[in-house]
């Protein structure tokens, strides 16, 4: 089938966000036919270079990961009513990979209802519906956490149970200042409490990076733990984007900041791209929401899912992709800072994780990062935007991504960028 042709057909049957046909006419579509390692094809046959992807985090169609999924599908999958000796192997394995008592876990299917459910931990441990999020950020897409999220209001505006803290951002002063941070936390919680929804918890991405990875230091969110503490509530941290070893130094972007979580969510990377997702807490957190809810979940955790999983971390442990990321990481950011534009306001990332923030004369350039991700897209590299105005260069690519793929797409940058006015 042509490109054409999958255009058409989308347009009359599927109503898919990322490719509706009012997206289609501003840009080439992302109709993608097969992928391998750090590199996609679409139906056309044209290349590209994957520095957008955290889904398929040990690189598109892994053979490790692609074999234990047929094996396993080829014994037995089924709905999770009955315990099954890989889904057990897989969650003792997977709680290995923390500390400070988070040694139980709940499988779900995606990110969005891993968070959906650490909301609800909250709510079941302090009997209290209020939450904390920063006020650009994003948690996934059930009816509940998505009212965290800053992009678009809620239908009737945003609900009074759920305050927003300003996120940490370059570009307002003090912003980056713990103290400053912590202060607009105790600050939210008073008026949770004094509105009667009382706090729950505070759900937040341990590297902010929907904010535009601001560069906050280890030791950071310390104040802001110990108030939410104080107070009762708990810390909800979504690893989505920084766990399973993406900032390199370490498994979990809580780890590399130095606080320890009541919860902990993840999501997208755990499978490769199977549909698996975890939510992980202390016992005494797991065991007040087995009493306050009657919690199943048909898929979540699956033999199938839960054997692509296990072969993630077998890849990830056996290929040394932590200590790739850290190298790959340092060669790759010293290449950045070396671009020479000047929309270039500052350059920052750890490990497979990098953001460019363009501004011209000290305001946010969407429109610049917008052409930018365009001109990248025509040289055959994919990458994407984050941060407040949508002006920061994402990249994040799939762990196995080399020095080599780092020249390939710099060299891109460097040119796409040539074509941006000043």
């Amino acid at each position: 089938m042509t490109t054409e042709q999958l255009k058409a057909d989308n347009a009359q049957y599927l109503w898919h966000p990322m490719a509706h046909p009012a997206a289609m006419k501003k840009s080439r579509p992302d109709i993608i036919a097969r992928g391998e390692g750090v590199w996609v094809w679409d139906a056309d046959g044209n290349k590209y270079l994957d520095c957008y992807n955290n889904v398929a985090h040990v690189g598109h169609c892994h053979p490790k990961v692609v074999e234990a999924i047929a094996r396993q599908a080829a014994t037995l999958n089924t709905h999770t009513r009955y315990l099954h000796e890989t889904v057990l192997d897989y969650g003792e394995r997977l709680v290995g990979k923390f500390g400070h008592d988070l040694k139980q876990i709940i499988m779900t299917c995606t990110g969005s209802e891993a968070n959906d459910l650490a909301l609800r931990m909250a709510q079941a441990v302090t009997g209290k519906v209020g939450i904390i999020a920063t006020d650009n950020t994003y948690h996934g897409n059930t009816t509940a956490v998505s009212q965290l999220n800053t992009r678009r209001p809620p239908i009737g505006g945003w609900p009074a149970h759920v305050k927003r803290v300003p996120a940490p951002d370059v570009l307002v002063p003090g912003s980056t200042d713990p103290a400053v941070f912590a202060g607009h936390v105790a600050r939210a919680i008073a008026e949770l409490e004094a509105s009667g929804h009382g706090f729950a918890g505070f759900m937040l991405c341990p590297v902010f990076a929907n904010e535009g990875l601001p560069p906050v230091e280890p030791g950071f969110l310390d104040q802001t733990v110990e108030v939410v503490h104080k107070a009762g509530g708990l810390i909800l941290c979504d690893e989505v984007q920084p766990g399973f070893g993406r900032l390199g130094s370490h498994w979990w972007g809580h780890e590399w900041l130095g606080f320890a979580p009541d919860v902990v969510t993840m999501g997208k990377p755990m499978g490769n791209g199977h549909p698996v997702a975890a939510v992980v807490a202390r016992p005494d957190v797991m065991a007040a929401f087995r009493e306050a809810f009657g919690y199943f979940n048909t898929f979540g955790g699956n033999p199938v899912s839960c054997a692509a999983a296990m072969a993630v971390l077998d890849v990830i442990e056996d290929e040394g992709l932590l200590a790739h990321a850290e190298r790959v990481s340092a060669y790759a950011l010293e290449k950045m800072r070396r671009l020479h534009h000047p929309l270039i306001a500052g350059v920052r990332g750890r490990g497979m994780f990098f953001g460019i923030e363009l501004l011209r004369e000290g305001v946010p350039a969407p429109d610049a990062a917008a052409r930018v991700v365009e001109g990248m897209r025509d040289r055959g590299v994919l990458i994407g935007r984050i941060g407040r105005q949508q002006h920061i260069l994402k990249l994040r690519p799939p762990m196995p991504f080399g020095t080599e793929h780092a020249d390939i797409a710099i060299g891109a940058l460097q040119e796409a960028l040539s074509e941006v006015p000043r």
